[in-house]
């Protein structure tokens, strides 16, 4: 093992300037957030309470109760990122059908000899935070929902430490729509939800489409939404929006020079296989090379056969778990046609999993997995044949993100294998190797580049395509659906890509040495 990581981590400490201090006052939510519930859950006679009894006894049977309600986004996303008993709303005695609900996560992260060009080879050590504020009412079939965020960053102490709009969204709208809700048409048993204005969705593996979870921002769209099911056999989804851009500082932005649309649907007729088709039709004529991209796929795969493994997650939760005993299995294809910019464009990706989950103690479950999604073959030619992943997440599968986050689902080769161990219903511990080569060695090196500065590239292809691998251990620990702990440690084992790369690439001193990442978060839901 190295050690380099811990020396230079301590440096960092040390040289963390006394503005910091300031900053720390942003820890005082999530301090007072923790303080009440863990004075809620300990029950401790001998604590003062810090606020009056009769609100402490209304936490404490909130928190003990199933008070949670269907939200008016529930079948735009998953249902752990808005299944928890709502303290808060329950504490000011308001009505279920009244949504009033806070979420906040603080998480310690540093990666050590950063590798995207433009940083210096030192850690890169932060604190994000990200605070969630929801406000809600549903009156019959009628919602409307608001969801604010704030995402920061802090104790960045470099001037090219990582940070992008991926990190910060200060104070913004994350969510602002009205909702129907029809659950048995004409007493068919198909359920219609209608969606309108600002929301955040996902849908099927959550690879081209996702709200993210891992990262501090996410992303939200503007337009309609439209899901029809018949629960348990199928369901179809389609929707016309203008993807938001992100805003680090202002306000949040759309336009119609930027839409995005698409189909999908899930069928379950066959006990053994979920059948996944999906449509997503891109057209970006914001960003300076211009993209129509039309996206067809294809996901089968087992369904859950005991979604109550899940613990706090549900069966459309895109985890490390699979909700089945026993075997289980994942399948997604996809081809892109289209223009990028002055070339044609055409690129595919596919994934591929099967897994075993023993009905023994600890549940253990070992998964054999590989990804792959095509790079350009000719960057200097008339074609690009790099894979577009949209809007779609990485850390369920690929890696944690953050400011780490090195490997995209473009351009990319990767084989690997993860094991799983649940040994309380509320703990789940993963270990997870994987080897890194990029689909084609002349083309860009797709994440590893600052904001506003180009990728690793080697357009000989001298450098090879082997990025090197990376073991990683982590673990996730459910207090309760309202405080959840998580942490993990990976060591990316560099490949011969960085010793080979010209100096022309731009890659920072020492960042062909091995980089090892590490977080710990807290999140609190009231």
């Amino acid at each position: 093992m190295r050690y380099a990581f811990f020396s230079q981590l301590s440096t960092r400490l040390n040289l963390l300037p006394l503005t910091i201090i300031c900053r720390l006052n942003r820890l005082a939510l999530s301090t007072l957030m923790f303080v009440v519930v863990a004075q809620t859950v300990l029950a401790d006679d001998h604590v003062l309470p810090i606020f009056p009894q009769s609100m402490i006894d209304q936490f404490h049977t909130s928190l003990t109760g199933a008070t949670w309600v269907e939200q008016p986004d529930h079948v735009l996303y998953r249902a752990s990122e808005q299944k928890w008993n709502r303290l808060l709303r329950d504490t000011v005695s308001l009505p279920n059908w009244v949504e009033l609900s806070l979420q906040h996560r603080t998480r310690f992260e540093s990666v050590s000899h950063p590798w995207r060009q433009g940083q210096l080879g030192d850690t890169d050590m932060q604190i994000p935070q990200r605070t969630h504020v929801r406000v809600g009412v549903t009156r019959g079939p009628f919602s409307f929902l608001f969801e604010g965020i704030d995402a920061r960053t802090h104790a960045q102490t470099l001037p090219n430490d990582f940070n992008s709009s991926l990190l910060v969204n200060q104070t913004d709208i994350l969510q602002l729509f009205v909702a129907a809700t029809f659950r048995d048409i004409f007493g068919t048993g198909i359920r219609t939800d209608v969606h309108v204005g600002r929301f955040t969705f996902e849908f099927g593996s959550t690879r081209l489409v996702g709200r993210r979870v891992f990262l501090n921002s996410t992303q939200a769209f503007d337009g309609f939404h439209v899901h029809i099911s018949k629960p348990g056999q199928w369901k179809m989804r389609a929707f016309l929006t203008e993807p938001i851009r992100i805003d680090s500082t202002e306000i949040d932005k759309q336009s119609a020079k930027y839409l995005f649309w698409g189909t999908t649907g899930e069928f379950r007729q066959l006990p053994w296989m979920v059948v996944g088709p999906y449509y997503l039709g891109l057209n970006d004529s914001v960003s300076s090379t211009r993209r129509v991209i039309n996206t067809y796929g294809l996901r089968l795969h087992k369904a859950p056969t005991n979604p109550d493994f899940f613990n706090l997650l549900d069966e459309e939760e895109s985890s490390f778990l699979s909700g089945s005993l026993g075997f289980d299995y994942e399948l997604e294809g996809a081809i892109q046609t289209g223009t990028r910019g002055d070339k044609d464009f055409f690129a595919h990706m596919g994934h591929a999993q099967a897994g075993y989950t023993l009905n023994t103690t600890w549940y253990p479950r070992f998964v054999a997995e590989y990804h792959y999604a095509s790079g350009t073959n000719s960057p200097e030619g008339s074609q690009s044949q790099t894979f577009d992943s949209l809007f779609g997440i990485r850390r369920f599968d690929l890696m944690a993100t953050g400011i780490f986050g090195p490997f995209a689902r473009s351009n990319i080769s990767s084989p690997g294998w993860r094991f799983v161990l649940k040994p309380r219903s509320d703990l789940q511990i993963f270990l997870k190797q994987h080897f890194w080569y990029l689909a084609q060695a002349k083309d860009a090196f797709v994440g590893s580049n600052q904001p506003g500065s180009a990728a690793l590239q080697d357009p000989t292809g001298s450098a090879g395509n082997y990025l090197g691998h990376d073991l990683e251990l982590a673990a996730i620990w459910w207090v309760s659906s309202n405080l959840i702990f998580e942490a993990g440690y990976d060591h990316w084992f560099k490949g011969s890509y960085f010793d080979r790369l010209p100096a022309s690439a731009g890659l920072p001193p020492d960042s062909h040495n091995d980089s090892d990442y590490f977080y710990a978060s807290m999140q609190v839901r009231l």
